[in-house]
């Protein structure tokens, strides 16, 4: 046995195969709910699995994932790896000529699709030549040719059979989008387990052979509920279920993010563990737990965490007020890299996103690759298990991965420095910097600013050109409702008890809403097209 996520899942298959382990909770208000015992959901990936295989999904071919969540999302990305195949996300809001790309740039044999997108898959089948099998979720006109997935489950057998497996066998998560096209990170699903899922304890001592996950699980009970909230098509909430799953706990999951009906589901099944995607996805449940569900009962909570985006400090403590047992966690991690650390206490506007790292990550230079002077900026690295470059971009991986002492490093997109202690502060993506006469300015040091404001729901900042300082900074602000007197110059003197003066933003603009990503990653292409679309400097 190997370092592989499907014989990993399997041996805990065997050991507790009559305890729960998934949980699809639909809403609103359908009454479709699924529940699936680890047999239960080990035979259905079964099932697919042969109909893929024997469709002529061959081991080493890339099957396409375009899917609200729920239990068949879960069952492709089983049934790909129990065949060898590697799943690949798709992003369900792309648009046809963005799905054209991906699909040809991830060289997709076979798509598994919701009957919601069945229109844009059949409009980009044209332009794909790889795509030669299809199956759809869900009734309604699909795709030419396409397979209901019932017909597809009921074709395959319940039971395994399948060719041995390798740690070497991959798993593709494509990132990115809103500052360009999106790219496949390549995992070997042994790096994978280790960076990602934190080697069966991602906040203890990792195993120390494979067959040492089930011996885990077998000496522990059930008892804990892990509730990925974000789409399933971003890798945080992909991890957040398989590190679930190697626990052999339960795993609760929404077709998507309502407020109201994640909050009735974390009251239902007793939830332990919520991940989420920053205020986007906290902010609205602060709003239903201070209005219509305030009676709802958090006591079993026991964690919220955030990854992809920064939790403000007004939001946490709006949610420590109402849940004062529950650890709120922001989490500090890629795509690229896995999982790197968890914010520190003293973490915040007065001394910045501070994390405490693991020993595998370090800031270094990005031009030498060497570790930086403690207070020096640099950018973040990450060693040992790391991924083994971008699919079809041999460029990209060339800029972005490096050997250094023997071993090899990915160099991630966040610039940041380090102190003595080796806690790194974390000061924003290198690729979002606004140059502003000289001066670097982080968007995400200003939203934080912005954010702590009590009238501001959301907001995110971006470089917008300007003829006298090359970029000035501009700030999109979403207001909270019926906070209709907010003033520019309001936003500007609250930002200047907290910013350098070159910080604070000359132009500001007010929305109806902040466009995020469904996950509640920022759009900064989107913010820096309204900003710039704004000519008063308001």
């Amino acid at each position: 046995m190997e370092y592989n996520l499907a014989d990993l899942f399997e041996s805990i298959v065997d050991t507790v195969p009559d305890r729960e382990a998934l949980v699809y909770a639909d809403h609103p208000g359908t009454g479709a709910e699924r529940r699936l015992s680890y047999a239960q959901l080990d035979a259905a990936a079964n099932r697919l699995a042969h109909h893929l295989r024997n469709s002529g999904v061959a081991p080493g071919e890339h099957v396409g994932l375009h899917l609200f969540n729920g239990v068949e999302y879960l069952q492709t990305v089983l049934a790909c790896l129990k065949i060898r195949a590697v799943p690949v996300n798709v992003n369900y809001r792309y648009v046809e000529d963005e799905l054209v790309y991906l699909y040809r740039d991830a060289d997709l044999t076979a798509l598994v699709y919701d009957a919601e997108f069945g229109d844009r898959v059949a409009a980009a089948l044209p332009r794909t030549d790889t795509l030669r099998h299809l199956v759809q979720v869900g009734a309604g006109e699909g795709a030419p040719g396409a397979v209901p997935f019932a017909e597809a489950e009921a074709s395959g057998a319940a039971g395994r059979g399948f060719a041995p497996r390798s740690a070497d066998d991959r798993f593709i998560i494509y990132t990115g989008g809103t500052t360009g096209m999106p790219k496949g990170v390549m995992w070997r699903q042994e790096d994978l387990f280790f960076s990602g899922l934190g080697g069966g304890a991602p906040t203890g001592v990792p195993v120390g052979r494979p067959e040492e996950l089930a011996e885990r699980v077998a000496a522990s009970g059930d008892g804990l509920v892990f509730f990925p909230t974000a789409p399933l098509m971003h890798g945080t909430s992909t991890l957040t279920t398989f590190i679930g799953l190697n626990f052999g706990q339960k795993v609760v999951l929404h077709r998507k993010f309502v407020p109201e009906e994640v909050l009735r589901t974390i009251e239902k099944e007793k939830v332990s563990t919520v991940s989420l995607v920053g205020d986007a996805m906290l902010r609205p449940l602060v709003d239903a737990l201070t209005g219509p569900l305030k009676d709802i009962d958090l006591s079993p909570l026991l964690s919220v965490s955030s990854s992809g985006a920064i939790l403000s400090d007004t939001v946490r403590a709006q949610f420590a007020a109402l849940a004062p047992h529950t650890l709120m966690l922001n989490n500090f991690g890629s795509s690229e890299s896995g999982f790197n650390g968890t914010a520190t206490e003293d973490s915040g506007p007065e001394r910045g996103f501070r994390v405490r790292v693991n020993d595998r990550t370090a800031v270094v230079d990005p031009a030498t690759h060497r570790p930086v002077a403690p207070g020096e900026p640099g950018r973040v690295a990450q060693r040992g298990h790391v991924p083994l470059g971008y699919y079809n971009d041999p460029k990209k991986t060339a800029e972005t991965f490096f050997e250094a002492d023997g071993e090899r490093w990915v160099l991630l997109g966040d610039m940041a420095t380090v102190d003595e202690d080796g806690v790194i502060t974390v000061l924003g993506r290198g690729s979002q910097c606004i140059n502003t006469g000289g001066e670097k300015v982080y968007p995400e040091e200003v939203e934080q600013a912005l954010k702590a404001h009590p009238d501001v729901y959301d907001a995110l900042v971006a470089g917008v050109p300007d003829e006298r300082w090359g970029n000035r900074v501009a700030a999109v602000v979403q207001p909270r409702e019926g906070a209709d007197a907010l003033t520019a110059d309001a936003v500007r003197d609250h930002c200047r008890t907290r910013l350098a003066g070159y910080k604070i933003p000359r132009t500001v603009v007010f929305t109806d809403r902040i466009q995020r990503s469904p996950s509640g990653k920022a759009d900064y292409r989107w913010a820096r097209t309204v900003a710039a679309g704004d000519g008063t400097g308001a």
